[in-house]
């Protein structure tokens, strides 16, 4: 639905997007991730034709951004990351406005607007000024734009930066049902954000692709070794001995200690070897208590800290 091939955007001497290349199946919800800074806002111009790149190119829905403008333009929602208000309209008159504007037919109009705004949970302030809307619901008048004329492809800039968390917690339930109708890119430095509501992940830093992949396939390759959650009860010393004399443990480290002697350890090992059945053995067979034995995960934060320190590198 979504082909970028080598875009390149250069402001003068200064290359805000280099060489970047990524595409979006029908249905997906793209987590676009980045640092203030990475690039994100110029790529997201340039998907919704806003900016030309100054290299490389662009389809949505099969429609090249640049020779096929009108085309790839009709096929888009985009919401930018301050929603395009007017503060003397009424959300529905607003929307009903863009609706006219991006062409939907006069006789579907009326159904469009207002399924967008069920859609967005807009219906009960629909005679309001924009004006008069709070943040959080300014947020959901521009998404409601920018589904109006059911586009194949939405396009979401930041779109709950400044929200609080019952605003952010709404808006990410929206956005997660769009999904599946419709392609969604959305880009954030939010990583919640991306945990919660997307299928893949893109991360840049300095304007070039650093990491793609889903969340988990991300977790399992920027796991730096193979390591294990042990919660055993004992005393440390004893679990301690034990660990120490097992064959492929580089390290070990007591994490927390909980109630009943409970103590959990986190245990890293050699490069593809798979211990827990001789852990687990050792435990039980020393008359140690085993709690839980299991594979340890990586947090997307950690993903992405890594990937930005592999770039830097």
């Amino acid at each position: 639905m979504i082909e970028v091939e080598s875009v390149t955007k250069e402001y003068g001497t200064f290359t805000a997007v280099s060489d970047l290349s990524f595409s979006v199946g029908a249905g997906e919800v793209l987590g676009f991730l980045g640092p203030n800074g990475a690039g994100k806002t110029t790529t997201m111009r340039v998907l919704t034709g806003f900016f030309p790149p100054t290299s490389g190119s662009v389809r949505v829905a099969g429609f090249d951004v640049v020779e096929q403008p009108l085309q790839a333009k009709k096929a888009i929602g985009y919401l930018p990351e301050t929603p395009p208000l007017y503060p003397e309209m009424t959300v529905s008159d607003y929307v009903e406005f863009v609706a006219r504007i991006k062409g939907v037919p006069r006789k579907e109009r009326a159904d469009r607007v207002a399924e967008a705004l069920r859609k967005c949970s807009l219906t009960d302030v629909r005679g309001k000024l924009t004006s008069q809307l709070s943040k959080g619901y300014r947020q959901r008048v521009g998404l409601a734009q920018a589904i109006v004329h059911d586009p194949a492809v939405l396009i979401l800039d930041e779109p709950t930066a400044g929200l609080d968390p019952k605003q952010i917690n709404d808006t990410r339930e929206l956005i997660r049902g769009l999904g599946g109708s419709h392609t969604v890119i959305l880009s954030t430095h939010i990583l919640p954000e991306v945990a919660m509501t997307c299928d893949r992940v893109v991360i840049i830093h300095g304007g070039r692709l650093v990491a793609h992949g889903t969340p988990s396939g991300l977790e399992e390759q920027f796991r730096r070794s193979d390591s294990l959650v042990l919660v055993a009860q004992g005393s440390p010393e004893a679990i301690e001995t034990l660990l120490g004399e097992i064959d492929g443990i580089t390290s070990f480290e007591q994490t927390a200690r909980g109630s009943a002697d409970a103590v959990s350890y986190r245990i890293d090992v050699e490069d593809g070897r798979d211990l827990r059945r001789t852990i687990a053995e050792k435990v039980v067979g020393s008359g140690l208590g085993l709690l839980e034995l299991h594979r340890s995960g990586i947090s997307l934060e950690e993903v992405y800290l890594r990937a930005i320190s592999r770039e830097q590198l």
